[in-house]
């Protein structure tokens, strides 16, 4: 069995929470021929660490309200019910359900996991696969312990039930379906 440490250098059990204030949720999407980004700055979640890396777990919540793709009226839009529906589903949510080490091409200077988990959006519960980096233990200028991770995944708008699209000429739409998530995370070890 490979040990915490082995596989996370520095990091501890104990609960960690994300700092929003240092991490950042964003995604990107096709858009007639080239690519919208935005963010979700609205966002909390915690990582539960176990002495043995693989019984760890990690939830989080991203308030979907808060999107932000540079464009009031793009904004709007994918916050009504032809997109996020966020009057009726104000919360996306993530739960952890697995986690194993990824053996991606060349060794990896940095440790690298696959994190299963179940995605929650618009009341539809779907398996995600995020490809997790670790990037390492510090102290803080306050006293803190903090860990940092970088994650990615990409996940079908189709299978949450969002749907809607403009079609255009041939059989191109205006939209793609394809939406690529990623996080940069900062947790803040908060407790044993």
């Amino acid at each position: 069995m490979l040990t915490l440490d082995a596989v996370a250098p520095g990091l501890t059990p104990g609960r960690w929470t994300i700092d929003p204030a240092h991490s950042e949720i964003t995604f990107s999407v096709r858009h007639l021929m080239t690519t919208v980004r935005g963010t979700f700055p609205d966002f909390s979640g915690e990582a539960l660490v176990a002495a043995d890396p693989f019984a760890s777990s990690a939830c989080a919540e991203i308030r979907l309200a808060s999107l932000d793709t540079r464009n009031a009226e793009r904004d709007a839009h994918v916050r009504s019910g032809d997109f996020l529906d966020v009057e009726r589903y104000p919360v996306m949510t993530f739960a952890s359900t697995g986690l194993e080490r990824a053996t991606i091409g060349r060794r990896a200077r940095t440790p690298r996991f696959h994190v299963d988990g179940e995605l929650t959006v618009r009341g539809v519960t779907r398996p995600v696969r995020l490809l997790s980096e670790f990037h390492g233990v510090s102290g803080d200028p306050w006293g803190g312990v903090r860990a940092g991770f970088t994650a990615t995944t990409e996940i079908s708008r189709r299978d949450f039930g969002i749907e809607f699209n403009i079609p255009l000429q041939g059989d191109k739409v205006v939209l793609g379906d394809a939406i690529a998530i990623q996080l940069e995370i900062q947790f803040v070890r908060t407790g044993g």
